[in-house]
């Protein structure tokens, strides 16, 4: 493997063109990135919504780029009248190195090597040679997500800065719940989040098993329990509570990821499932149940059990585990506002 010092001014492009999971999983690597470049001008190529992700992470990252799509990547359709500008302000970035963050490099190392820097670095697929020129390791068989993008930037040479996630707040997430009404007579520390959806409804568990859980919770625990979620997500949140026997808040709306994370950090536990919700729970130290019924769970659990409790549960039938897990993080969980 050809050695690849980072580039300590100049630029840096990072192409990771995912969803809001994924790219909460990057945080640690871009925090690596960043100590170890301190200089350097770092460009964020992502999926068009991720500006937002950039703005957010401003301490790692200094610039976005939308990237206009590839018929060899399913993310988002090809948006080809946007393919020049895109390449143009490439080009006038004169980025010394791109580093490829998405997958194994099988469909997008070529991408990335189109991008016209300098030099190249990335994952490039188990049992192959990597590209002429190219830096970097081959696709790790195992590891969580977080963890295999850092040997990523181990081998670049960025030491690590710690393997957690984060998801700062700011008083504009704050203001923008506020001003919703969704969180109006809420006292932290007083409720809990269920949150029902996800990106794909295949990947939701069922509402009899998330409205079996809450009435425990909520019981037990004398919590409020409210439901969060987007706003296209709100008849799902409806059909649960309507299997419940005690009231529950639909928090369900029109407002911003940091909106609902403001929401979430005043509560006392999370259930949901394997959506990237779950990873703004992991930035922000919010206890939290996970059930997955589709995706890899060694790769896109949150790295620490012992905070954020995942099972595999596609048939539904574990509802008295969820329980278990939901009671034992509350019993020990700290109050909401002394989370660190």
């Amino acid at each position: 493997m050809k050695a690849l010092p980072l580039p300590h001014a100049g630029g840096i492009v990072v192409f990771r063109a995912l969803q809001l999971g994924d790219m909460l999983c990057a945080v640690p690597a871009l925090r690596a990135l960043r100590a170890a470049a301190p200089h350097a001008h770092i460009t964020l190529v992502g999926l068009p919504w991720a500006a937002q992700f950039a703005q957010r992470f401003a301490a790692y990252l200094d610039d976005f780029l939308p990237f206009p799509g590839h018929p060899a990547l399913p993310e988002q359709p090809v948006r080809h009248a946007d393919m020049p500008a895109f390449h143009t302000a490439l080009a006038r970035r004169r980025p010394a190195l791109a580093i490829q963050m998405h997958g194994d490099g099988t469909r997008t190392n070529a991408i990335v090597a189109g991008f016209g820097s300098a030099a190249c670095a990335g994952f490039y697929p188990e049992g192959a040679t990597a590209p002429p020129g190219w830096a970097g390791i081959p696709w790790p068989a195992a590891g969580t997500e977080p963890e295999r993008l850092l040997r990523l930037t181990d081998s670049l040479g960025a030491p690590r800065r710690g393997d957690q996630l984060e998801f700062p707040l700011t008083a504009g997430d704050t203001a923008e719940l506020r001003s919703s009404g969704l969180a109006e007579g809420l006292v932290p520390g007083a409720y809990f989040c269920i949150h029902p959806g996800a990106r794909s409804r295949d990947k939701c568990w069922s509402v009899e098993r998330f409205a079996e859980v809450a009435d425990h919770v909520a019981q037990a625990w004398a919590l409020t329990p409210v439901f969060t979620g987007a706003a296209n997500e709100a008849d799902l949140a409806n059909a649960v509570a309507r299997r419940m026997a005690v009231p529950a808040r639909i928090a369900a709306g029109p407002i911003s990821i940091g909106a609902m994370a403001a929401l979430m950090a005043g509560a006392r536990l999370l259930v949901c499932n394997d959506t990237g919700v779950s990873h703004i729970a992991a930035g922000l130290r919010l206890p939290s149940v996970v059930v997955f019924s589709k995706a890899d769970i060694r790769r896109w659990a949150p790295a620490d059990a012992a905070l954020h409790r995942c099972l595999w549960d596609p048939e539904g039938a574990r509802a008295a585990d969820v329980i278990a897990h939901a009671d034992a993080l509350l019993a020990g969980a700290p109050p909401a506002g002394q989370r660190s």
